[in-house]
């Protein structure tokens, strides 16, 4: 099962990462656990320069932008593979 977390303090751009999350792993129908993250120390701890951020098993693949659909898919797959 994938774990895929998205990093953000719930600004609008950090819910709309969590729907173009949630919607690419839909339609890949993979297993994954989506978790929001919202506490600073634990956001701190990816050594993010902004949000919002996207976790996908513990490797930061996208911060301080919202990711096209097809590419969140292609971070899961590649997630996938390894």
């Amino acid at each position: 099962m994938l774990e895929v977390k998205i990093l953000g303090s719930g600004c609008p751009n950090c819910k709309k990462l969590e729907q173009v999350a949630r919607k690419a792993v839909g339609n890949l129908g993979v297993d994954a656990n989506i978790v929001k993250v919202t506490d600073y120390a634990d956001i701190m701890a990816y050594d993010l320069l902004s949000t919002p951020g996207l976790v996908i098993n513990e490797k930061v693949v996208s911060a301080g932008r919202i990711p096209p659909e097809s590419e969140i898919m292609t971070f899961l797959a590649n997630a996938l593979e390894e």
